[in-house]
């Protein structure tokens, strides 16, 4: 089975993660990279909705075991991996097409701050926690990362949830409008259909809308900056 396959719903590419757990490696993130590429050069989609094959889990983001190794034979492929994701991160939050993600399970660290990236985000009351562990296994959040975790959730909760490392529940992150809407599983890609359906954008506008909105993130993306750069070191230290 392919790591990723979609299918189209009228105007929307309804794009499916089948990857288990949906960690990040190259091989995932490059994968991810050329499917976007495909739906936006062979589709006429102008919706994105991003789901996964798991009923448990979302994506729960780096993985942090294939990393390690992989970084103690080529530490090279450290910065090649970080420049990868920033690569996927980017990409999602300025991709031509109106983006949902529909978070149908877990969603923890990496996959949560992808989540963010993503225009519009629903996700399941009945199972699955949205959280950001770092603080706990010691990781500090790149300066991107950190302003894309700023862009979906409010201030007082967006540090609330990087220091504390908290679970937060659909119905928690609907309060804070976080998400759109919390939803039971068996309402969920109803719910996001139904909405997708009314979003049929023009791609050549909102791309240069998210390209605006959006700068502040982006200049904060490069990995070769100062702030990144410290941050990396901090956490090749930890």
């Amino acid at each position: 089975m392919d790591l990723f396959e979609y299918q189209l719903d009228e105007h929307v590419a309804v794009m499916t993660m089948n990857s288990g757990e949906n960690r990040f490696t190259l091989t995932f993130l490059d994968a991810f990279l050329n499917i976007l590429d495909e739906i936006e050069n062979q589709t006429a989609a102008t919706v994105l909705v991003v789901k996964s094959a798991d009923p448990k889990i979302w994506s729960n983001g780096i993985d942090l075991d294939w990393l390690t190794a992989t970084v103690s034979e080529n530490p090279e492929t450290g910065l090649e991996f970080s420049r990868r994701l920033m690569d996927l991160l980017r990409r999602v939050l300025t991709y031509p097409l109106i983006t949902i993600a529909s978070i149908n399970g877990h969603a923890f660290a990496g996959g949560a701050i992808l989540a963010c990236a993503f225009d519009f985000r629903f996700m399941r009351t009945d199972r699955g926690y949205f959280c950001f562990p770092e603080v706990d296994i010691h990781i500090p959040f790149m300066p991107g990362m950190d302003a894309i975790i700023k862009k979906a959730l409010p201030g007082h909760l967006s540090l609330e949830a990087q220091l504390t490392g908290k679970r937060y529940t659909a119905a928690e992150l609907e309060t804070h409008h976080a998400i759109v809407k919390a939803c039971h599983l068996d309402d969920l890609m109803k719910e996001v259909m139904a909405f997708a359906k009314t979003m049929n954008k023009g791609r050549n506008i909102l791309k240069p809308i998210k390209e605006v909105g959006f700068k502040s993130i982006l200049r904060v993306m490069d990995i070769d900056d100062p702030a990144y750069l410290a941050a990396r070191k901090s956490l090749s230290e930890s």
